[in-house]
């Protein structure tokens, strides 16, 4: 399914939902935060997906980014929570979705990073390197603040 990010754009369709949704900030022994690059619109993002029925929020983390990365983490914190209304995905079925994203950060426990149906490449991306990606301004956020040494998560 095709995905258009729509962000500060006035033009935007109007949501006709809001789902809970994760994201997972996860670093390895090198400080390399795991990102991968999605398959339905080519930008790099940290792993994540929505809610199933029946899971723990923090259950999510984990099983979107083993699904996404084959890589096994366990939840640590909170890097923020993202619920900007002027930030909303158009999907080609009809949805348009309202941002409402929990960011996590996680600790690694083990595996090597693979692709899946939802990710064309996965790697552990060094800071510096971020610039060189087509990284989406709200993902990019999360990834900022994932990196800084913030006392208190970010909630916005």
């Amino acid at each position: 399914m095709a995905r258009i990010e729509h962000f500060n754009n006035p033009e935007a369709p109007k949501p006709n939902s809001i789902v809970v949704a994760v994201t997972v900030f996860v670093q390895d022994d090198q400080g390399r935060v795991l990102l991968i690059q999605r398959t339905d619109n080519g930008l790099w993002a940290l792993p994540g997906g929505a809610q199933d029925f029946g899971e723990y929020i923090a259950e999510t983390a984990v099983r979107e980014t083993r699904e996404e990365t084959g890589v096994e983490i366990e939840v640590t914190g909170l890097v923020g929570i993202y619920t900007n209304p002027n930030h909303v995905v158009e999907y080609s079925d009809g949805e348009v979705r309202q941002q409402f994203s929990i960011c996590f950060r996680g600790r690694y426990v083990l595996g090597d990073p693979m692709t899946s149906e939802e990710s064309s490449a996965v790697r552990w991306v060094a800071q510096g390197e971020l610039e060189e990606l087509s990284i989406h301004p709200s993902m990019r956020l999360r990834i900022d603040h994932g990196f800084a040494p913030r006392a208190d998560p970010y909630i916005g």
